[in-house]
């Protein structure tokens, strides 16, 4: 038997008990809403929404708060939404307006140089992208540019209407129309428009069945 390991063991359980007699949990939950109301507030203020309801959960990244509006809005972990409005010297105007009671899941990532609305009562799986642009035209007129050196390009932008249910891992990439009451399958590449009360799934996404 190997004492000084079983000795180790002890030592660490000792001090993680230790811990949560100085840091209970109930404290570091406190804290955390406190950071979270804080930086949830900021973010209205920044982005002239000062009478949103908005709730955001640390870690996030956001970029160009006043091009952002919003309804309400609830978001856990891992969120990053970007309006760039210049990149390589080009020069852009972004808009994302988001409506009301928009719940966002885990690593969600939004990023406009054109146009990204989102409707009433949308739901977003973890880990989906919403994009209207991309680096490059990838043909041959930057195909030979690395990728992060080619000019952000946009198609055209992103509308989702109410009602809508994106499920994980999904992409809605550019010059997209998503139809309200329609439901976007997990893992889903959605890269034309998606009619209402349609459920849409693959990669590109079809119609598999409408919703009567």
């Amino acid at each position: 038997m190997n004492y000084k390991k079983i000795a180790r063991m002890q030592l660490v359980d000792f001090f993680i008990r230790l811990t949560l007699y100085i840091y209970p949990n109930a404290l570091a939950i406190f804290i955390s809403k406190c950071r979270n109301f804080i930086a949830s507030r900021r973010f209205c203020y920044l982005s002239g929404n000062a009478l949103a309801e908005v709730h955001l959960e640390k870690p996030f990244y956001i970029s160009g708060y006043k091009y952002i509006k919003i309804g309400s809005f609830y978001s856990l972990p891992g969120l990053r939404m970007e309006c760039l409005d210049s990149f390589a010297g080009e020069k852009f105007r972004p808009s994302i307006k988001i409506g009301e009671n928009v719940i966002v899941n885990f690593r969600c990532h939004i990023g406009a140089i054109n146009k990204i609305v989102i409707g009433n009562n949308v739901l977003i799986g973890s880990n989906v992208l919403i994009t209207d642009h991309s680096h490059g035209y990838n043909d041959k007129s930057d195909i030979e540019e690395e990728p992060i050196k080619r000019r952000l390009y946009s198609k055209g932008p992103v509308v989702i209407d109410d009602n809508v249910w994106i499920g994980e891992n999904a992409a809605i990439l550019p010059n997209v129309h998503i139809g309200r009451n329609s439901v976007i399958g997990a893992n889903s590449v959605v890269i034309r428009d998606v009619p209402a009360y349609t459920v849409v799934a693959g990669n590109p996404a079809k119609v598999i069945r409408s919703i009567h």
